[in-house]
Order: structure tokens, then sequence, then C-alpha cells
């Protein structure tokens, strides 16, 4: 206890009772002398008697002496307060070792342990896969999040050799953003910078997850493959790099196959023939008074009930149900488009954001469409189930929360509109009857030239997800378990909050296009949660307004206005790309009504025509008028010659190498595929000509920009 009992002190009662008694006597004498003073006045020369008597000395004395006794000699066991002492409280320190990856390797005897650093949950994926295929060869796996593990444990893990035999790890790494980290691989990317670790021969590979249309492709997984190697970790096999702007599974596949065969050279193993078991959970359907209503999940992120009783702080396994006070369209008529502008109420939440931050919706799967998935598999949606791990060890106990019932898992727990990878379709040929359609799926999941050719044109050009799989290939009947085994996860989507908190600090604002497509096949594919949000409209006005509520939180970001007001900025944000520059700008316009000295706020704004959806129009050219904003537009369709902001770039490089010259801060947000490389050579262009450089220095003045956080992206693909 951090409390000690140590001495005891007299009571509050004792020194009651001893100052009464005092009072008393006290009294008496006071009572007597006033007795005696009248006689002394009527007879002043008579000798005066003394005050006190022999006999009232001795029971003075006496009374005196149990008083003393009383208050500091007697000790009584029901009069005893403890006097406390706060001492600190001794802990055993425990080990990382004693409960994290190690102590599992060493428990279970599994040699080889899959790191994930995953956004979007493909990266856990494939960690999940490559470490439950590993079984084949004797090396069974298990999976681990960096952000719940000490990375430092790494150091150790080569002491695991001498019990289990020669021991792997593995890391799946995704790139995010602009070059980041995932959120789960902040710590350890930090660990790796820091050059802190010991590595020195433990056995590692390294298979990055990025996107080619980004300027730093895979850069986490570079950046890990090479710092490994340095803190003396050994290669095992080389460098796999995926690109989801082609065919992610079929890169990280064909790396597989290649890295089980350096695995073999390098432990000495071969691969099993025994049938492999790929099932990771375990069905199991709940009857009436095998579970309790009250449990049973109905779209929760993570705790039970969280959606009803809310608690802060609001983050990713814990959002908060924001009102939505205003859903509105901006786009004009006759565009043929709904743009979103949203208001989503925070007060009382405690969530807090800047201009420039992301805010995550979690969506809803389309009923429609969720109705038709459940149709093809024949399943009752109200029914309750669990699935369970088989792997006792793992820490992923479910696929997501359980129990809950079909209708719940495939509205708000799987990616039903996800284009299946090849993976799946293989598991799907195992339920399907017939002869041509399974050899089709068969093919598809292979990695043959045709195969893969045969995959894109399906699945990827023709934009098929699991309900057009089941739909186009009546045979195929795979039980409602598999399935939401082998579908993603259903994740948030973010948007670049259109708002600045200093304007509006109780609400956040969302600005999106809504998603709708025609397919090759002649089908409507719609998009997940702009099409769900779109229908959240408020109802009634004043206090008898309703309003629909969302699960969100919001996420930190790197794309900040820069900290003295004065710095020049330029912004370039085609489209729903201007989102964060409208926070920007407010932001700016607060900072001017404050009397703070603002410097250039510039803006490239395009669209396709002036009167269908420029966006924000009226706010852009008010705060023209006033002064704050330099604005350049571009509406590609209102003239015969395709017109976009990178022209206007061009046309005003000396007025834009100007303000680069004096300290300007550049942010791009939109198009990653397009839009943004071309604003990153153009801007190289500008350097050269106006700024006098070669084309060596000016590519390394743009990556000093970008290294001093004066050149910042918030690009999508």
């Amino acid at each position: 206890s951090l409390l000690q009992e140590t001495t005891y002190r007299p009571n509050m009662r004792s020194k009651f009772l001893a100052g009464m008694l005092f009072c008393l006597l006290a009294s008496l004498v006071a009572a007597q002398t006033e007795e005696e003073q009248p006689e002394a006045a009527a007879d002043p020369e008579a000798e005066p008697e003394p005050m006190f008597g022999t006999l009232d000395y001795i029971l003075l004395a006496a009374i005196g002496a149990a008083a003393i006794w009383w208050l500091f000699f007697r000790d009584s066991e029901g009069d005893k307060i403890p006097e406390y002492e706060i001492k600190p409280m001794v802990v055993r320190e425990t080990s990382t070792v004693e409960k994290g990856f190690l102590a599992k390797m060493r428990k279970t005897g599994r040699r080889l342990v899959v790191f994930y650093g995953s956004q979007t949950g493909t990266a856990e994926e494939f960690a999940g896969r490559l470490a439950k295929e590993g079984a084949r060869y004797g090396l069974k796996g298990i999976v681990a999040d960096p952000e719940e593990e000490n990375m430092e444990d790494l150091q150790q893990l080569t002491e695991l050799d001498s019990e289990l035999g020669p021991c792997l790890a593995v890391f799946m790494l995704a790139t995010y953003g602009e070059g980041d980290p995932t959120d789960n691989a902040v710590e350890f990317n930090e660990k790796l910078t820091n050059d802190g670790m010991d590595l020195n021969g433990m056995k590692f590979a390294v298979f990055g997850l990025g996107n080619k249309t980004y300027e730093h492709f895979n850069k986490m997984g570079k950046f890990a493959d090479l710092k490994l190697e340095e803190l003396g970790a050994k290669r095992v096999h080389i460098l796999g790099v995926g690109d989801d702007d082609a065919n992610l599974e079929d890169d990280f596949i064909t790396w597989k196959e290649a890295f089980w065969a350096s695995v073999c050279q390098e432990f000495n193993i071969e691969a099993s023939s025994e049938e492999f078991n790929t099932r990771q959970y375990e069905h199991k359907v709940l009857e009436d008074g095998d579970f309790k209503p009250e449990k049973v999940y109905t779209g929760e992120v993570a705790r039970l009930r969280s959606y009803v009783t809310q608690r802060p702080p609001f983050d990713v396994k814990n959002p908060y149900m924001a009102p939505i006070k205003i859903n509105n369209n901006i786009h004009n008529e006759g565009s043929g488009r709904h743009c979103l502008h949203i208001e989503v109420d925070v007060e009382g939440s405690r969530i807090r954001y800047d201009a420039g931050d992301h805010v995550a919706v979690y969506p809803t799967n389309n009923l429609e469409l969720v109705d038709k998935l459940a149709s093809l598999m024949d399943i009752n949606m109200e029914q309750v189930f669990t699935m369970t791990n088989v792997d006792e060890d793992s820490s992923k106990k479910h696929p997501f929360p359980c129990p809950t019932t079909y209708r719940t898992a495939l509205s708000h727990y799987v990616e039903i509109t996800a284009l299946p990878r090849t993976h799946i379709l293989k598991e799907l040929a195992n339920y399907t009857s017939d002869p041509a359609e399974k050899a089709k799926l068969d093919e598809m999941s292979s990695t043959t030239p045709e195969g893969k050719a045969l995959y894109q044109t399906w699945v990827v050009d023709d934009v098929r997800h699991i309900t057009h799989i089941l739909e186009d290939l009546p045979s195929c009947k795979p039980p409602i378990d598999h399935v939401l085994e082998l579908l993603p996860r259903l994740q948030p989507r973010f948007y670049s909050i259109a708002s600045s908190a200093k304007v509006h600090p109780t609400s956040v604002h969302i600005c999106g296009v809504v998603v709708e497509y025609q397919t090759p096949t002649g089908r409507v594919n719609k998009g997940v949660a702009t099409t769900w949000l779109q229908e959240k409209i408020p109802t009634g006005e004043g206090e008898e307004m309703v309003c629909p509520k969302v699960p969100v939180y919001v996420r930190r970001s790197q794309f900040r206005l820069p900290n003295r007001p004065q710095t020049p900025v330029i912004m370039i944000g085609p489209g729903t790309g201007l989102a964060p520059f409208r926070g920007f700008i407010q932001e700016r316009a607060w900072q001017k009504s404050q009397g703070k000295p603002v410097g250039p706020t510039v803006l490239y704004f395009g669209c396709r025509n002036k009167s269908e959806d420029y966006i924000y129009q009226d706010e852009l050219e008010d705060w023209e008028k006033d002064g704050l904003l330099t604005l350049h537009t571009a509406f590609s369709r209102d003239q015969e010659e395709k017109r976009y902001v990178t022209h206007c770039l061009r046309e005003t490089g000396t007025a834009v190498w100007d303000l680069l010259d004096q300290g300007a801060h550049l942010y791009v947000c939109g198009d990653a595929k397009m839009m943004a490389k071309d604003v990153r050579n153009i801007i190289g262009e500008i350097c050269r000509e106006f700024g006098k450089m070669s084309e060596t220095e000016a590519e390394t003045f743009v990556k000093k920009l970008e290294s001093q956080k004066r050149y910042s992206a918030d690009v999508w693909s």
C-alpha cells in the first residue's frame, strides 16, 4: 500500500475532555475569588486569608495529575488514530521481453515474426498471410503491430536462435502521404532514425507498399531496408516494392514466392507437401441463450456501446458521434455532379484541430448492396455469430468486433466494394461448381501472364467487386463466414478539413464530390462514404432541428501554415483540392482582423465551368476584394482549349519565383497522378528560368524546399 502506519498521537477527544476539566477548575477558582472579595473590602486592614486551603491544593493536584495522565499517558486501542506517511509503492519492473513478441515466440516455438505498418489494412493483411504461410516451411509466424511492441526488443531476437533455431523478422511497411510512416509505425521509424539499436546478426526482409503516383514512392520500405542493414542486421531477401497504382497484389505474390526460396536456402529448409489450411478464424452461429443481446456489437469500432456512451478522448478506436448541422450541394445546376459541403458539430467533445488537419469518417456500406449480397449468399441477416482466431496465441482474436449479426458485419465491418485480390479469387474457386467458372477464377489467381491479364481486364478494368463476381459466376457459392474472413476491414475515409478552428472552433467542415460512375459492364458504382453522407441531411429548425450523427475523429497533419503570418504562401488546389486552403485563408483573414501583418496569400484554383462547379466562389472573391487574397482561376471547359491551374502557374512564373525567393511556403492539394506531378515539374522550370539555375540546381532547390517544409503536398490518387 502507498499508505503505511507509523506512530500514534493523542486523539482529539482526549484533548477536548482535558480542556473542559481545566475550564471547570478555572471557573471554581474564579467563583471562590469573587466570594472572598467583598469580605476584603469590608475590612481592608484585616490579615488576608489564603485563597485555597490545604485540602483545596491536594484536590487540585489530584485533578491536575489525572488530566496529565488522560492527556499524555492514556492509550486505548479504540481511541488510536493512525498517522499515515506516504511512501513510494514498490513496483516490480516487468521487461517487455516477458510480454512482447519475444515472449510469444518463446512460448509457441515460432521463429518468424512479421511486423506491419498499415494505414488502410493492406499491409496488415499481407503480414497475416505471410505469417500463416510460414507453416508450410516449418516457420509458422506471429504477426505484430510495432505500435504495441517495444521495438528495441529486436536487439534480443538473436538470443532465441540458440533456443528455437534461427529466427527471422519481416517488415510489411506502407508509406503514407508524402513519404511518411503509417500512424502505427511512427515510433519504430523514430527508433530507426536515432541509430540507437544494435541489430548485429538479426535476419530480416522488408516488403514496402506504396504508389508510384506519389513523389516519395515506398520511402518507408526503402528507408527501413537500408537502416536495418546499417544497424547490423542481415538481409535474407531483397527489398520488395509494391505499387498500388499498378497491381499491388501481383507485386506481393511475386516477391513472396522469391522470398520463400531465399528463406529455404538461408535456413536450409523446404516446403512441406502436406495440405495447407488457409482459414484463420473459426465460425460459430449463436442461438438464443448462447449470447446476451446487450453484448452484441451493432457497428462500434472497438468498445461495445461506444456510440451510445461516449467518452473522450476520441480517436481511431473511439470516434465521436458528431451531429451534421449543415449538408448542402455547392455545385450549381448543370454540373451533373453533387459536391458536399458538410459541417459537423464537435462542441463539447474536446476535439481540437488546426487548419490542414484531416477529419476521418467511418461510413456504412450501401444498404441495397448489402441486401443484394446477402440474397446471393442466401443468409439470414439477423443471425448472431462470432468468429474466433484459430491461433490462440494471436493478439487479434476476431477479424472485427464479435459477436454481431451478418447484417452488421456486411454493413459496418468489411469492404464489400473493394476489388478482390487474387488470393480471394483462389479461395472462391473452391466453392465454384461450374468447371468453366472455376477455371476462370483459377486462371486469374495464377501468376501466369495470361492470368494476370485476365485479372486486369475482368476485375480491375471492369471494376468488379464481390457482389458482381457472385452475380456473374452463379455457381460460385462461398459460405458467408469465409467471405467475411477474406474481405478487408472497412476503413474510415479521410477528408482535408475545409475550415479554421480560429473561425469555427466548434465545427469541422468537409468538402467532397459524391463518387458515382458507370462501369464497362453497365453497372453503376457508388462511393461508400460520399453516397452515405449525401443522405445525412438535418431536418427541422432551431431547437426542433434533428441532426443525423456520424462517427468521426481528427487526425493531425504536417500540412500547416507558416508560424509567421507575414510569410508568403502559394496554394495550388483545383476542385475539392481547395478544401484545406479554405481553412488556410479563413485563418489568414482572422489574423488580419486581429491586427497582425499578413503576407501575400496566393491561390491557384481550377474547375470545369465557372457557372457550374466554382465552389466557394463568393467567399474567394470577397477575400480578393478585401485585399487578402491574390486569386488565379482556370476553367478547363469554358473555352475550346482545355485550361488548367498549371497554365496559370506557368504564366505567373516571375511572381512565383519572387515569392519563393522571399521565403514563401508552397502547398499543393488534389490529384497525385497528374496535377501534383505537373506542378512539381513547373516549379522546377520556374527555378531554372527565373532563378537562373541548372537542372540539377533546380532539383536540389525543390528538394530543399520539401525538407524545410516549404513545399508541402496533400494529395490522393
